[in-house]
């Protein structure tokens, strides 16, 4: 699998939840972006259930430049 870095987020909720993101290859709702992630697209993040609802989140690591924001 190609490793895909640098996604950002393109629109959030009101309440403040990322809803739109995008990479070099695609913009994505969260949907997507999770269903991505789970079959391995984006390997430096990960899926957290939050308020029930799956969420994409940056793999941690010591750079605060790659976090999704």
């Amino acid at each position: 699998m190609t490793k895909r870095k640098n996604v950002k987020v393109i629109r959030e909720s009101k309440s403040g939840r990322n809803k739109h993101f995008k990479s070099s290859t695609a913009n994505m709702n969260r949907k997507e972006f999770v269903s991505r992630i789970e079959r391995g697209y984006y390997p430096e993040y990960h899926v957290r259930k939050v308020n029930g609802i799956k969420t994409p989140v940056s793999n941690p690591d010591k750079s605060k430049r790659n976090n999704l924001g």
